[in-house]
């Protein structure tokens, strides 16, 4: 697909490392028709958010990717896509681009929260073919500072519905999740 004559590659969210221990989390994106695929380092709170759209699941009070949805909603907008579309000094950088009006608005925006927004509107992913060359060799596994495979130990893969099976444990995190929201 091109988009303002840049080669733009399908992907989908393959997998997410959420660790409790670390303020960085990790997500992979793979390329929806090949096999590339690459990390990139977000906060807890999106990891936290793009983790519950993905489980269907939501919060008891919206938080900023769910106002970001119903902003959209309320000026009868639409996210189209999104596209990871550069990757300097190993940070990435995001586009939402959304029709309104008849019109597309290309706005910038951290990956993190633009993968968190199209997963709750169910908007595809792309990243530009020179990002996907760049971060997809071996080499390109370690863009990201601070990335560290060890972190997969705690990983699920997106595309195993069983992995995203409630547990005891989880259902007690998440009443504490919501008490603390409500203490806010």
């Amino acid at each position: 697909m091109k988009s303002e004559n840049v080669m733009i590659v399908p992907v989908e969210l393959a997998r997410i490392a959420i660790s409790e221990n670390s303020q960085t989390q990790v997500i992979w994106l793979k390329e929806k028709n090949g096999t590339r695929s690459f990390p990139i380092l977000i906060g807890i709170f999106e990891a936290w958010a793009i983790e519950r759209h993905v489980k269907g699941k939501s919060f008891l009070r919206p938080l900023t990717h769910d106002l970001l949805a119903g902003v959209l909603t309320g000026l009868k907008a639409k996210l189209k896509h999104i596209v990871i579309n550069d990757i300097k000094d190993g940070t990435f950088y995001a586009r939402l681009v959304i029709e309104h009006n008849g019109e597309i608005v290309n706005i910038d925006s951290r990956p993190s929260d633009a993968i968190a927004l199209a997963t709750q509107v169910k908007s595809p992913i792309f990243v530009e073919e020179k990002v996907l060359q760049s971060v997809a060799a071996p080499e390109g596994m370690q863009a990201s500072p601070g990335f560290n495979p060890d972190i997969q130990k705690e990983t699920w893969a997106f595309d195993e519905p069983e992995d995203f099976e409630d547990t005891d444990d989880e259902e007690e995190e998440e009443d504490d999740d919501e008490d603390d929201e409500e203490e806010e």
